[in-house]
Parts: structure tokens; sequence; C-alpha cells
């Protein structure tokens, strides 16, 4: 492939990640036009008011039968949507806003007004269409990923490379993927150096180098360099698939104000319609005005009295939000966790893979007892084989890097926020390993001695996570208390503390560490600053750990050593103090995302656990991405506030219009156009102000 047809392969995959991108106004007119049949029915009404009123009322040049066949075809283009969805809504016992539009609309008809009633169903047609444009901006922008995914991917099978159905994958199957091509599958790169555009995923800006071992995403587009791909996930399981059920799930997962809104409006829409007949009736009894004006004042009313900005104003606005966020990368789970990220007070942090990356390295080796430093690693790393912990994988990739031999258990067992114990057959005697803190041995009753202890707290001064090894078998003769008199950290024997029978070795210490994210201090200062008036660190590790992180990032409430279920506690217990959200990698931390106000994980692009837990998402495990998803949930919250007030308001100086100012001005009244621009007016209002969120970005 030359250099310039993969440019332009490249840039032919970018114009697919189109809704996606910050789309130029251009483009915005095509989608508005294109598959939009409010939009078209309301041009439509539009377009026979004017032929009606134009060559009827103003030029005189119709014949009244074809004015009167303008007005027809007006009312039918324009009230086609509306009735269809009154009358369905009426057969359920309901009585919504579209019922209140097509009433004023007949209402006008009746009285020779069939102009202004056809403006009135052209401008609340044209509201729909707007309404109809937000929600598929925010479908499309979601909704396209599932095109970036090929339908057919390269499978290598017995020596040769052959086209298949991307649906037919099963785990373990190489894929090879050539440069500018889109990766049909979540895998892990098996061979070949590459860059990735994964911006449809995770919203990075910047390419990703890749490389054996690391992981890609479905849908993402391949650099200048051919890979071959392990897949991890079937088609139908995919990052792209979830992040497409988690917005539909959203979409349904109505906010707050929106679900008060919608309860609100059945009632007060029968208290329009009670108004309404009350005005028509009330001056027809009681007074003497011509039934006529008394009928165009109360039609007036049910236009003006109509709650329809007020309605579209939530949702017209939290859609847009979760498709700006899903753009950069945050995926909310719904419009009530937007709502409430904006009230945030407090933030909860995680360490190891939130405010670290979670890769763990080992740094020291301490051996005890004689043992040479290799061994004390190919044990531990023995015990750690079965085991997911971070600190586990640390020990088993250098044991690997120094080709050690690594023997699998008979047996394991992980202990929550204490080590892990394995177990060996050799020889006929069964041999028990145990690798974890101080609290794991207490938990066996087992005494460390000083000169331990002390080998230990020196390693966690030094920002480090000590973890002993250390072994229980039939065959150790004598017994120990660990490390009693131990001189240069050899552990000498005598009566043990931990009951009779239980002969222990103490192997040796390990100490492992982690890197602190690169924006993680930086994310802290935003967060600050933006009015977070409290962040705290809650984490399983070591205090020392714990606090030499703390003060890298410049955090003062630190929670240490602490189980699952404790962080449930400290989490619950801060709720008592304002609204928390819980920032973890999705799996230890599980509880306390679902315990806290508000559950954001960090995503690592899909991971399954994050996605199903939490109740926001960070796609590219970017903690910079915590301040753009505060402004953004604000920025949504003062914009439905708007909204609101805007709805209202032009509710209640138009009612005041139409029905207080006659009583005080005899002669005045409110034309019907006028009062159909002030309310489809206000209504176009709210949804274009609803429509700006779409164009924020993490930038």
């Amino acid at each position: 492939m030359s250099t310039r047809s993969f440019e332009r392969s490249i840039e032919s995959n970018r114009a697919q990640l189109s809704p996606l991108a910050f789309a130029p106004w251009a483009t915005l007119s095509k989608e508005f036009w294109r598959g939009n049949p409010e939009l078209l029915l309301s041009a439509v009404t539009l377009a026979a008011l004017l032929v009606g009123w134009l060559g009827g009322s103003v030029f005189g040049v119709l014949p009244q039968w074809l004015v009167v066949g303008m007005a027809m075809i007006a009312y039918a283009a324009g009230g086609y949507t509306g009735t269809k969805c009154a009358l369905a809504c009426a057969r359920q016992g309901v009585l919504n806003i579209e019922f209140l539009m097509i009433a004023a609309a007949l209402g006008a008809a009746a009285i020779g007004e069939w102009e202004e009633g056809a403006l009135l169903l052209f401008l609340f047609s044209l509201s729909g269409a707007l309404e109809q444009f937000a929600s598929d901006r925010t479908r499309k922008a979601i909704g396209g990923l599932a095109e970036l995914r090929p339908d057919t991917a390269w499978v290598r099978f017995e020596g040769e490379v052959v086209e298949q159905n991307i649906d037919s994958l099963a785990i373990g199957d190489i894929v090879v993927v050539r440069p500018g091509e889109r990766m049909p599958v979540d895998g892990t790169v098996l061979q070949g150096t590459t860059h990735v555009d994964q911006s449809p995923i995770t919203g990075e800006s910047m390419q990703v180098f890749k490389a054996a071992g690391d992981a890609v995403f479905s849908g993402t587009i391949n650099g200048s360099g051919a890979i071959e791909v392990q897949v991890t996930k079937r088609a139908s399981e995919s990052t792209i698939s979830k992040i497409i059920g988690l917005v539909e799930e959203a979409q349904e997962n109505a906010a707050p104000t929106q679900q008060f809104i919608d309860r609100f409006s059945q009632p007060y829409t029968l208290a329009v319609i009670a108004a309404t007949a009350l005005a028509v009736l009330v001056p027809f009894i009681f007074g003497s005005e011509p039934f006529e004006r008394t009928l165009y004042r109360a039609m007036t009313l049910l236009v003006v009295a109509s709650p329809c900005a007020l309605i579209i104003s939530t949702p017209a606005s939290i859609l847009s939000a979760i498709a700006a966020a899903a753009r950069g990368g945050v995926l909310f789970k719904g419009g009530a966790h937007l709502e409430r990220a904006a009230n945030l007070d407090i933030l909860a942090f995680d360490k190891t893979g939130t405010l670290t990356y979670g890769e763990h390295q080992l740094t020291d080796v301490v051996p005890f007892n004689g043992y040479r430093e290799e061994e004390v690693i190919s044990i531990a790393a023995g015990a750690e084989s079965l085991s997911e912990h971070p600190i586990g994988r640390a020990v088993l990739r250098r044991a690997q890097d120094m080709d050690l031999a690594v023997e699998t258990p008979r047996d394991f067992r992980g202990v929550a926020g204490h080590g892990v114990q394995a177990v060996f057959t050799r020889d006929g005697h069964e041999e028990i390993v145990y690798v974890g803190g101080a609290k794991l041995f207490e938990s066996e009753a087992v005494e460390l001695s000083q000169e331990v202890r002390k080998i230990g707290r020196h390693l966690q001064g030094q920002g480090k996570t000590a973890i002993l090894v250390a072994r229980r078998s039939s065959s150790l003769e004598g017994s120990k208390v660990w490390g009693q008199d131990s001189g240069n950290a050899a552990p000498s024997e005598a009566t043990p503390s931990s009951g009779p029978g239980k002969d222990w070795e103490a192997v040796g210490f390990i100490a492992v560490s982690d890197t602190l994210r690169a924006d993680a201090a930086e994310t802290v200062a935003d967060l600050r600053e933006m009015g977070v008036a409290r962040i705290a660190i809650l984490t399983g590790d070591n205090r020392d750990v714990a606090e030499a992180i703390a003060a890298k990032v410049g955090l003062q409430d630190v929670y240490s050593e602490l189980l699952p279920e404790q962080k449930v506690e400290i989490v619950e217990n801060l709720r008592e103090t304002g609204t928390v959200a819980m920032v973890g990698d999705g799996i230890n931390d599980a509880p306390a995302l679902a315990t806290s106000d508000l559950g954001i994980a960090m995503g690592g692009a899909g991971t399954d656990v994050a996605l199903e837990t939490a109740d926001i998402v960070l796609m590219s495990d970017d903690l910079g991405k915590l301040p753009f998803m505060l402004r953004l949930s604000r920025r949504a919250r003062d914009i439905v506030r708007q909204n609101i007030y805007v709805s209202v308001a032009a509710i209640l100086t138009l009612v005041l219009l139409t029905i207080v100012a006659p009583i005080f001005l005899p002669e005045f009244r409110l034309p019907l156009p006028v009062g159909v621009l002030g309310h489809e007016g206000s209504t176009l209002i709210v949804v274009v102000n609803g429509l700006r969120i779409l164009v924020m970005n993490p930038e």
C-alpha cells in the first residue's frame, strides 16, 4: 500500500467517525433535513399556509375552493403526527400536549381563523422536528459506532489467512489487521507494532502505540503497521456493543427533574382543559361578550398555557449532554447520574489502578533463613500464579523475566485485603505458602519479631508495599517466632506463638511499588478549584504507601488498610455529609461503587465489571476526564434551569396577557398568532439552548 493510498484509507475511516466528531454546521444541517419526516410535514404545512393566505386573504387571486383546499392540506400535514399521538394516548385515558394543540387548531378553524390554526400546527410540528433532531443526534453519536466495526475479518487458520464473518469468530482465534483497516474485534496484539486511533472508543485525540501484549478494541483504526490480534471477546460482547447498550439505557433512565415534569404534565394538561372550558362558559353565561370573541380567547389560552417548552426543556439538554460526554470518552448511564454529578461534594479515590496505573513493579527482595533471592521470587510466584491481583502479576512478571521455575499450587485461596494462601504437595508432605501483609499472619495467630516488623516498616516508609513470604509444612522441624534475634534479618528458632503443631518458616520479604498517574495531581488540583469540598483516598494498601501517594497528589484524607466492606462503611459515613462519588477500577471496588451516590469506574476501554457496576465510566482510564465530566454536568444543570425559567416565564406572561389583561383593557385581545409565536418560540428556544451542549469537549 502506497503512502498516499494509506492516507486516503485513514481519512476514509475517519470520515465514518463523524457521528462522534464535532460536526460542522453544514453537516448538522444535512442531518437535520435527512430522515426527518416531521420536518417534511412542517414544510408542507408552511407551503400550504403561505399559498392559501397570500393567494386568498392578501392578493385575492385564488378561488375560495382552492383556499379551503390549502387550509385542509395545511391542517392534514401539520396535524398528522400530533393527531396520531393524541389518539393513541387518549385510548389509554391520557390527554397530552398534542391533544391541546389539535383542539386549539380546530377551535381556530371553527371561528374562521384557519390561517392562525395552521400557523400553530406548523410551529408545533417544527418544534417536534427539532426535538426529534436532538434525540437523533444523541442516538447517531453512539449508534454510529456499530458501523465502525467491519463485517468480516482476516483470520489465520492452519497456516493460511482466510476471510471470515466476525460473528463466527471464537475466543483465541488469530486475526490479521493490515495498515489502515479497522479492528474487527476486541483482542490482544500477538505480533507486530503499530499506532492505533482509539478516538471512537476512548475519545483520545492522539494515536496510541501498540505492541505485543497490548489490548486493542473493535472499531478503532489501525495505523501504518500490520499486526496479529488474538480474539479475547466475541463480537456480540465487544466494547462497541456494550457502549451502545449503555447509552440506550441512559436514554431510558430519566433525570429526576424530567421525571417530575413528566408526572406533572398530565394533571397540568387536565387543568388547562378545565380552564379553557371555564374561559368559554363563564363569559357566555354571565357576560354579554360575543361568543366568537370568547371562543377565540379560550383557544388562545389553550395554546399559550400548553407546557410544550417545559416538557421538552429537560430531555433536550440531558440527551445532548449524554452525547457530548460519550464523544469525549465519558459514559453516563442515565440522566439521573448526570444530574447527580452536578451536585458532587465529596470524591473518594481508590489508589491502585485509579490514582496509580496499577502496574506494580517488584523493587526489593530481602531473603531470610539462607534462601537466595531467586528462591524467594520463585516461591512467591508459585503462590501467586493463580492470582489476578496486580501485586501477584508483578511477582510473576519478575519470575518470567528471570526465567525461574514456577510451580502451580494444588489449591489456592485469596484472602481479601490480606494476601494469598497456596497449597502444594511435595514428597507426600503438604506445604502451604503464605504471601501477604502483616494482617494475613495475624489472622493465623503468628507472631512476627520486632526485627522482621522493622524491615517491613522500612520498606513501607519508602512508599512501597512490603509482602512477607512464608511456608508451613509438616516436614519442617522445630518451630519459630519469625525473625526473633534475627540480626541481619535471618530468624532463629524459638517457641511458636501460633499454637502447637504449626511449623513455620519465613522465606523473605518482597516489596512492590506502583507508578502514580501523570495527570493525578493536576486532576485533583482542578477538582479542588472547581469546588469539590473533600477528596479522599480509600485503599487496601498500608498506611505508609497510601500517605506517600497522597503527599504526591496533594491529599490529606487517607483511609488505608481497608477491606472491601470497610470501604463501603467509609463511603456510607461520607454520604452523611454530602453527595459522594467513588472512583475505582470497577472490580475490587464494586461494593463501594454501588454504595456511593455516584460510582465512577476506570473503564479501561471496556472492562466488563466497570461497565456493569458504575454509574459513569471513563473509557480511556483518563483521570483528566473527571473535570470535564463535572463541567459538563454542571453546564447541563444550568441549561436545564435556564430552559425551565424560560418556559415557565413564557407561559405565565402569555396567560396573563390572554386572561388578565382584558379585565383592565376591555378592548385588548391577544392575537392567536402572537400567542402561537410566543408559545412555540419558547419551545424552539429551549430545544436550541439544549443542543448547545453538543459542542462541549474535554479541551
